[in-house]
């Protein structure tokens, strides 16, 4: 192999252009295409920046001539020469009009035939790509994605230090305690049979650092929680970490709305308008059925309640009567899209996430073709298409049933309908504040209220009073951020009253004794003054995954674990030996499977 004895990089591969032409460079990279056509030989060399065309002619080196010729895909190889004008100009690369003439041009690693070709690995399935990584990462796209990531990165760090705040690591190994998914755990060596947590966020700390006062804390934070994965979930992610003393709610959501204004300019050159629009919870979920709802376009969910409970249908005159709802989206020229094949298949999906039925209204002739038109008296069909605005050519489906559910099962159709009819615009950035969360929601499984944001949330003034009387009505000082229906981000202020702390987990129902063991350390902390605080944490990946127009996080994360949790080109989780579990004062009860594996 040849070494880069003397050679500098000067520049990189996708940064030279016309204006570079006459200068000499000396450039490194991957080999992603070879041709050779007798007297010309044509290299395509990769870096992180993109791809720039070397040219070996009858003029070059025939020692150099020979070697271009034994490069095959994916060769590690330095050159050194001029930037010239290109003959065949193209336009599907930034350097499409210039080429590199060599004079020097070494090899300085050889490479097998790659398992896929690294330019076409979205091509390839995840089995192989994500067992060879390292090569994936290679694919201009995914390099694209990582550095994307890694300038959301610094833009945030710059933005926040420029305000006063100040970077603070929070420990990686901490008491577990209850934050709304399961913890993962490492067993200690030193104290046998006590296990520590990894942070699903650093949320107790960074109130910890108000208190020490800190006034202004920042951490882009590893973060861990053992849930189902699914496209914009990973077991570990990374979120942009906040807390600030001595403000309100709309001091802080200022202060993130100034960093997306300037991230969305640096990142992307698209300018943002301030104040971002807020919607209080209760009108997210009125209208568009969903706390993260994706307002780039129309179809409202109507609320068709004082309508059916006069009809004599008794599906929905029956939910209306037990307490329920009946609510209804109209589909705009959705009747030549919805033939009743695909209405059918869009119903078993709506009984898929709960629903009992979905009922329609198609209005593709000259009258209307509704599934329950039977049931109806004459005019109530004609009241109802009135009522929703719909004309000829639209769409209606209806779901009843529970407020929770029609709204959200009838939230979910919304997105389906309007991807299959193409309805949601490209290149638009709806940012959202959804503010007034409940404190509380009723998890019907446990039959018990749980506390929909985190236990340390403070509670709207007006709401306290309902504490004991009335759960439902308690509305928190907590807010989402939310991008073109994804949640981004969630915060709110704290409770900094150690006698409303403990209150609060008194009526999540802990005892004293599991409040003292899990939080006592924070409850006294307040017994030493805390200052007024609230934060927030942005989803970095998450955020990168939206610029990037990526559809998974996966596609911004340098290493991602996949469905079951596993990494498949390292192997993790994988098995450790009994000198190691011995240590750990642990025993593992193995089944068939186990043997097997």
């Amino acid at each position: 192999m040849d070494t880069i004895k003397g050679l500098k990089r000067s520049d990189w591969c996708g940064t030279l252009r016309m204006s570079d032409v006459g200068r000499e460079v000396t450039l490194y990279g991957w080999a992603q295409r070879q041709r050779d056509l007798g007297n010309l030989i044509f290299i395509d060399l990769r870096d992180r920046t993109g791809l720039v065309q070397l040219s070996f002619n009858d003029t070059t080196d025939r020692e150099l001539f020979a070697k271009a010729q034994s490069v095959r895909a994916e060769y590690v190889v330095a050159a050194v020469g001029t930037v010239c004008e290109r003959e065949s100009k193209t336009d599907k690369i930034p350097t499409g009009d210039i080429e590199i003439n060599i004079r020097d041009f070494r090899i300085l690693s050889k490479a097998e035939t790659p398992p896929f070709e690294i330019a076409k690995s979205q091509e390839v399935g995840d089995d192989v790509t994500l067992k060879y990584r390292y090569l994936n990462l290679r694919n201009q796209k995914l390099t694209e994605n990582i550095l994307m990531r890694h300038k959301i990165a610094k833009i945030a760090r710059e933005y926040f230090y420029e305000n006063d705040f100040i970077e603070i690591e929070t420990p990686m190994m901490i008491k577990s305690t209850p934050e709304g998914a399961r913890d993962y755990v490492v067993p200690s060596r030193v104290h046998n049979g006590k296990f520590y947590a990894l942070p699903q966020s650093p949320q107790i700390y960074k109130q910890l650092c108000m208190v020490a006062g800190f006034d202004r804390y920042i951490q882009l934070a590893r973060c861990f929680r053992d849930e189902d994965l699914r496209a914009d979930r990973q077991p570990e992610f990374t979120q942009i970490d906040l807390e600030m003393s001595f403000v309100d709610t709309d001091e802080l959501m200022d202060m993130a709305e100034g960093f997306i204004e300037r991230l969305m300019k640096e990142a992307v050159d698209v300018d943002i308008q301030l104040p971002l629009p807020r919607m209080t919870f209760a009108e997210a979920m009125e209208k568009y059925g969903t706390d993260k709802p994706d307002t780039r376009f129309d179809m409202l969910i109507n609320d068709i309640s004082d309508w059916a409970v006069k009809t004599d249908f008794v599906v929905f005159k029956g939910a209306v009567e037990d307490g329920g709802s009946v609510r209804a989206i109209v589909a705009k020229n959705a009747a030549s899209v919805y033939s009743r094949k695909k209405i059918d298949k869009l119903t078993e999906h709506a009984k898929g996430i709960g629903a009992k039925g979905l009922a329609y209204i198609r209005w593709a002739d000259e009258e209307p073709n509704c599934s329950f038109a039977k049931f109806l008296r004459e005019g109530e069909l004609d009241a109802l298409i009135s009522q929703l605005g719909a004309e000829k050519g639209d769409c209606v489906f209806i779901i009843s049933g529970k407020n929770s559910q029609a709204l959200s099962i009838l939230g979910a159709l919304r997105l389906i309908v309007a991807k299959e009819l193409d309805l949601i615009p490209e290149g638009k950035w709806n940012y959202l504040w959804i503010t007034e969360m409940p404190f509380f929601e009723f998890d019907e499984e446990s039959g018990e209220w749980v506390a929909m944001h985190h236990p340390f949330t403070m509670p709207l003034d007006e709401c306290i009073e309902y504490l004991d009387t009335d759960k439902g009505k308690v509305r928190a000082q907590a807010f989402d951020l939310v991008l073109n229906g994804t949640e981004l981000s969630s915060g709110s202020m704290r409770i900094t009253d150690c006698k409303l702390q403990n209150k609060m987990f008194e009526l999540l129902g802990m005892s004293q004794e599991e409040i003292d063991a899990k939080f006592g350390f924070l409850v006294e902390a307040y017994h030493y003054a805390s200052p007024p605080h609230g934060g927030m944490g942005i989803g970095l990946d998450r955020l990168a995954m939206i610029i990037c127009g990526a559809d998974s996080l996966r596609d911004v994360t340098a290493f991602p674990k996949v469905q079951n949790a596993s990494e498949l080109m390292s192997g993790a989780p994988s098995v450790i030996d009994d000198v190691q579990l011995e240590e750990l004062g642990i025993s593992l009860n193995k089944t068939e499977d186990d043997d097997e594996q």
